[in-house]
């Protein structure tokens, strides 16, 4: 991952050139978007409709106490909590690469 980090109203955040150029954090530069594949069918995942029944029928909740801007799961086995943005436009490869981290071997991002 290449960019330049920032410092601005108090926070840093990483600016990368090459994926604003994508529109969707992590294109090629030519306006390539990464995919989120489910492992176990092959079917790519192409709206919050169709994560959240694959999410479901792996324990995952839906998570409803927190940020209203976000789409968020728990998992009553785990302390962990997906959070997703709520616009599936916003759904880029950093937050694809989450739920391959918190789910391994079921899901695969592919360009």
């Amino acid at each position: 991952m290449s960019g330049v980090w920032v410092f601005k109203n108090g926070v840093f955040h990483l600016e990368n050139p090459q994926a604003e150029s994508g529109r969707h954090g992590g294109g090629t530069g030519t306006g390539q978007r990464k995919v989120l594949v489910y492992q176990p069918t092959g079917e790519v995942v192409s709206s919050y409709g169709s994560l959240e029944r694959i999410l479901s029928g792996l324990g995952w909740e839906r998570y409803y106490g927190g940020d209203p801007d976000l789409y968020q799961f728990h998992k009553s086995s785990s302390i962990d909590l997906i959070s997703l943005p709520r616009e599936f436009s916003k759904f880029t490869s950093i937050y694809m690469y989450d739920l391959v981290i918190k789910n391994p071997n079921i899901f695969h991002v592919r360009d």
